[in-house]
Order: C-alpha cells, then sequence, then structure tokens
C-alpha cells in the first residue's frame, strides 16, 4: 500500500483521542482501485473517534486524505468497534 504516510497520521491521532491507545489497529486493503484504512478501537472508544454528529471522524478523515494526497494515494477510511 503507498498510503504509509497517511496510515501513519491516521493510527497517531486516534490514540491520541482515545482511553485505550494500545487497543487501536489500522488495517489496509485495497479494492477497485482505491485504498482503504479501517480504524479499529477498544470498546467504548468508538463514540470519541466518532465524536459528536460525527464531526471528530470527519475532520480526522480530511486531515488523513491530505496526508494521503501527498503520496498520490485516494482513500475511504472507516471506523469500527474492536468486536466487529
Amino acid at each position: 500500500m503507498s498510503a504509509d504516510t497517511a496510515a501513519a497520521v491516521l493510527t497517531h491521532i486516534v490514540r491520541s483521542i482515545v482511553d485505550d491507545p494500545d487497543a487501536v489497529r489500522v488495517e489496509s486493503s485495497s479494492a477497485d482501485g482505491r485504498d482503504r484504512l479501517e480504524v479499529r478501537v477498544g470498546p467504548g472508544d468508538l463514540g470519541r473517534v466518532i465524536g459528536r454528529r460525527g464531526r471528530t471522524a470527519a475532520s480526522i478523515r480530511t486531515v488523513t486524505r491530505a496526508a494521503a494526497a501527498r503520496d498520490g494515494v485516494e482513500l475511504d477510511i472507516e471506523f469500527l468497534d474492536d468486536d466487529d
């Protein structure tokens, strides 16, 4: 995957928001010509990452996509509970 910068930025941001940073996992995959980052957080932390009305998640996506643009990559980001 060529979005290593974006994955590092995403990991750093999410780990700084959650209560249990060691539970944060960022997995990458590719489908239909687009890269995808899946963020898994520990129990109870998904609400922190999503924020009120999804504003925090939207901001995280904006910053991460800007980092991906530096690598010339378009990507999708999905936030998941670790038990999904």
